[in-house]
């Protein structure tokens, strides 16, 4: 399907691997000239022919160094893709093992980060009367489905589309979130990652965890959600085609998550 979208230009942020990468590519495959942020480029990243920018965007200052640089390279934005996140290494615990600093890693990488990027980028696509997506996570609605701080950040940048979606539409920028639930990432996949923490925490073997994950999330089907899945439903929602698509929250989960 022609999305109508050749010749744009977008900014997209974690997108070294995993969902990042893949909307990268998607966006690429329909004409989109693409900044892809990373906080360490990957060959993929450079293969995909996007301009990778090394960021890294729990510092404060990078927003502002990242947008003058794909502003500078692109000449302006008519997309942005916050998908930067993460930081959920060694959160297997509860509440009360959480300590501050992990809140403040988290909740700075998962949501400070879009604002801030959100914040410098707005100029840009005010005057293209652009798009937005966030990469919020399931775990925004069913907060029990992740760690603590993680799920509480993913919950604060989902309210946060929206409320931008109000303050911004009368003045043509669209802004939209997509959630996924579990997703065929390093996190659950890679050896050091969240998956293979919380198996070792409960004692079962890493493939065992992920192979019963969908089961456990209760999707009904029998595999993760697959990055490609995520970024074509992003790359609809910043194109044309969706043009009176604002101020909602896409779940891409397997049907997990039961409610509205």
């Amino acid at each position: 399907m022609d999305l109508h979208m050749n010749g744009r230009t977008a900014l997209v942020t974690g997108a070294g691997r995993g969902i990042g990468l893949s909307v990268v590519r998607s966006l690429a495959a329909e004409g989109v000239r693409v900044v892809g942020a990373a906080r360490r480029p990957t060959p993929e990243l450079r293969a995909t022919g996007a301009t990778a920018v090394a960021v890294d965007l729990a510092d404060p200052e990078g927003a502002g160094h990242l947008v003058r640089e794909a502003v500078a390279e692109l000449g302006g934005i008519d997309i942005l893709v916050n998908n930067v996140g993460g930081g959920d290494g060694g959160l297997t615990g509860g509440f009360l093992d959480t300590t501050e600093a992990q809140w403040a890693e988290v909740v700075g990488l998962n949501f400070f980060a879009a604002v801030r990027v959100t914040r410098e980028a707005l100029p840009a696509l005010l005057e293209s009367r652009g798009a937005i997506v966030n990469v919020s996570s399931t775990g925004a609605r069913v907060p029990h489905g992740g760690p603590i701080a993680y799920t509480t950040a993913k919950a604060a940048l989902t309210a946060f589309g929206k409320a931008l979606a109000d303050e911004f539409g009368p003045r043509g920028v669209r802004v939209n979130t997509v959630s996924p639930g579990p997703v065929r990432t390093a996190m659950w996949e890679g050896e050091g990652g969240h998956g293979a923490e919380l198996a070792a925490s409960m004692g079962i073997s890493h493939a065992d965890l992920v192979a019963g994950l969908p089961a456990a999330m209760g999707m009904v089907i029998d595999r993760l959600v697959e990055p490609d899945e995520v970024a074509s439903l992003a790359t609809y929602l910043v194109s044309p085609l969706a043009a009176a698509t604002t101020g909602t929250d896409h779940l891409i989960d397997g049907g997990a998550v039961k409610t509205a």
